[in-house]
C-alpha cells in the first residue's frame, strides 16, 4: 500500500508526515506499506525548511535527503491512499483524479471525529514546528492503526 501526504510546498507538514510514517512503518514491521509526500505548489527539489529539519532531528527523523516533489496526476494515480493537510490540498488532489482515495488527514485518522486542517508552521518559531510535529505524529499513528485494522 502506498500512502501519500500532501501539503503546499512539501517542505514542512507533508515532509514531516512522511518521515513520521516511515519511522512508524519500520517500528510496526509493516513491510508492504510505503509513505511518500508531495506538494500542490512545490518547487521540485527544494530541501525541507530549517524548522522541519531541526524538529525532525529532535525526534530521530532524518529529513536530510528529502526533496520536494510537485503533485501530479501520475502520482495521484499510482497512490492507494492520499492524505491532505488542508481542504484546498484535498480539492487539488481530487481535481487530479484522487476522488475516492483522498481524505483530509485528520478526517481519515479520526474517522470523521476530528475534521480540521493541520496547522502550517512555515515561517513560525521552532515551537510552532514542534506543535505541528506533535499533531502529525498522533494523526499518522492513527492512520496506520486504521490501515492495519482494515487490512486484517
Amino acid at each position: 500500500m502506498r500512502i501519500l501526504f500532501v501539503c503546499t510546498g512539501n517542505t514542512c507538514r507533508s515532509a514531516l508526515a512522511e518521515a513520521i510514517a516511515r519511522k512508524v512503518i519500520v517500528e510496526r514491521g509493516l513491510t508492504d506499506v510505503e509513505a511518500t509526500s508531495a506538494g500542490t505548489s512545490a518547487w521540485d527539489g527544494a530541501a525541507p525548511t530549517d524548522g522541519a529539519l531541526l524538529v525532525g532531528m529532535e525526534r530521530g527523523l532524518d529529513l536530510s535527503q528529502h526533496r520536494s516533489m510537485t503533485l501530479t496526476r501520475e502520482i495521484v494515480r499510482d497512490t492507494d491512499l492520499i492524505l491532505a493537510m488542508g481542504p484546498h490540498h484535498l480539492e487539488r488532489v481530487e481535481g487530479l483524479g484522487g476522488s475516492g482515495k483522498a481524505y483530509l488527514l485528520t478526517d481519515y485518522a479520526s474517522r470523521g471525529a476530528n475534521v480540521k486542517p493541520v496547522n502550517d508552521p512555515i515561517g513560525g518559531e521552532l515551537e510552532v514546528y514542534r506543535t505541528t510535529a506533535d499533531e502529525l505524529d498522533a494523526e499518522v499513528r492513527r492512520v496506520l492503526d486504521r490501515v492495519t485494522a482494515e487490512r486484517t
